[in-house]
This record gives C-alpha cells, sequence and structure tokens, in this order.
C-alpha cells in the first residue's frame, strides 16, 4: 500500500549538482516518493537523471538542495541511508571469475545478520534472477541480459527499503524484460519496497510506476499519474507524452 503525505521514502527539495567546470547536471529539482510507490524519474539523455539517482544513493554530493531517504539527510547522514538503500546502476558489474551463485552468497554476507538470513537471501536471489541451473555457471560466460538479471536480483535480495534502478531491463530480450518488471511488481507489494527507477522503455514505466516525473535539462518539467499525464495530455501512451512534453521543453528552454 503506498504511504500517505505525513510519510516519505524519498524527499528532495531544491537540488542542485553543478560539476567542476560549470557544467550543471541537475537544476532546483524538487519531487518526493511515498513509502510502498513505485516512482519512475524518465527524461531524455543528459537529463540528469542518473545523476539524481547517484545523489539519492550518498555516491554523488548534492551542490546545493536537500535529499532525505525515510527522513534520514543523504550528506550528514550517509551511513544510516546506505544502510536501507540498494542501488543498481546503469552500468554494472559483477566478480567474473565467481560463478552466479558464489557471487550471490558473497554479496549476502556482506549484509545478512546470521548464516540463515543470508541462505534466505541467495535463495530469493536465484529466483529473482530466473537463470535456472545457469546461476553455477562463472559470470563470465554470461550474457549482458542474464549479468543484469543476476544483479537485478542482488539488489532486491537485501530487500532494501528503497531499491533504486537505473535502466533495470537494460540487455534483456523481451521475454526476460517482462520477467524483470513481474519480479519488480510483485518485490514491491510482498516486501512494501519503495522503488525509483529510471528507465527509456515507456511501457514498462507506464506498466509499473505509479508516479512519474519527466525531467529536462535536470529540471521537473512534468509529473503524475501515467493514466493522469495521457489524458492531460491528449495522448495514446505514455511514449507520446513524453514526446509531446519534451518537445515542449524544447521550445520553451531551449
Amino acid at each position: 500500500m503506498v504511504g500517505t503525505a505525513l510519510e516519505l521514502a524519498v524527499e528532495v527539495r531544491n537540488l542542485t549538482k553543478i560539476f567542476p567546470g560549470g557544467a550543471i547536471a541537475v537544476k532546483n529539482l524538487s519531487f518526493y516518493v511515498y513509502p510502498g510507490e513505485i516512482y519512475g524519474l524518465i527524461g531524455p539523455n543528459g537529463a540528469g537523471k542518473t545523476t539524481t539517482l547517484r545523489i539519492i544513493a550518498t555516491l554523488l554530493r548534492p551542490s546545493f538542495g536537500t535529499v532525505k531517504i525515510f527522513g534520514y539527510d543523504v550528506v550528514k547522514e550517509a551511513g544510516k541511508v546506505r544502510k536501507i538503500v540498494s542501488y543498481l546502476p546503469e552500468e554494472a558489474g559483477a566478480y567474473r571469475n565467481l560463478t552466479g551463485y558464489e557471487y550471490l552468497n558473497f554479496m549476502a554476507r556482506l549484509y545478512a545478520s546470521s548464516r540463515r538470513d543470508a541462505e534466505e537471501m541467495v535463495e530469493e536471489a536465484v529466483r529473482i534472477s530466473g537463470l535456472g541451473n545457469r546461476i553455477f555457471d562463472k559470470v563470465k560466460t554470461y550474457s549482458r541480459g542474464m549479468k543484469r538479471r543476476l544483479l537485478l536480483a542482488r539488489t532486491l535480495m537485501v530487500r532494501p527499503r528503497l531499491a533504486i534502478l537505473d535502466e533495470p531491463t537494460s540487455g534483456l530480450d523481451v521475454v526476460h524484460a517482462l520477467h524483470v518488471r513481474r519480479v519488480i511488481e510483485e518485490y514491491a507489494k510482498k516486501y512494501q519496497v519503495t522503488i525509483l527507477l529510471s528507465s527509456h522503455n515507456m511501457l514498462e514505466v507506464e506498466h509499473l510506476c505509479n508516479r512519474v516525473g519527466i525531467v529536462y535539462k535536470g529540471s521537473l518539467v512534468a509529473e503524475g499519474p501515467p493514466t493522469e499525464l495521457i489524458k492531460m495530455h491528449g495522448a495514446k501512451d505514455l511514449e507520446e507524452v513524453f514526446a509531446k512534453v519534451v518537445k515542449n521543453a524544447e521550445d520553451t528552454y531551449g
């Protein structure tokens, strides 16, 4: 069940990130995510999505503004944030010379409070990955899609309060992308995990997300439930909404 306005899983207020040399990646960005919600942060390439996700995951420091995860400040209380957040970057790797099972077992031991807890994490991760007997093969023999499924399993098996997923189905074929979408949806409901995801697959975003925020040049230019955005913009689907919103932003802001 999605939370109420009195409790926020993610609270981003006036976030700005300026890189050395003066490049502004994120500009005065504000949005929030309720507990138990699946929120999609989408936008064209270079819009500042990944920078925002990395700040939320405590991997980058903001230049200005504040970000809080379940009330914890990502700068002042980064250690507490890291204990409740799990992050799947768009470009991520696993230990090539371990089997998929060995990799999951290694990662589970870093997070688990007991051996039994670690075993349960690995068991869940094997199911999430959908790799079958290939889980016992070395990671270096995996296709890109197989690695992606392994890494998604690693991200979710720790049962974070917030899972940050950057292009979760990148490199997957249609069948396995559908499997991953079902896993994300089921996992969020089963464990009340809040999901913040970014994807260029508008079908995926429309299907999964309770609400969507569209970002252009580091600023939020549209936000709402997919069905409401589609109706508001007289579009047939979220992909058409995205195209219209980005075109309007280009005409307005250049």
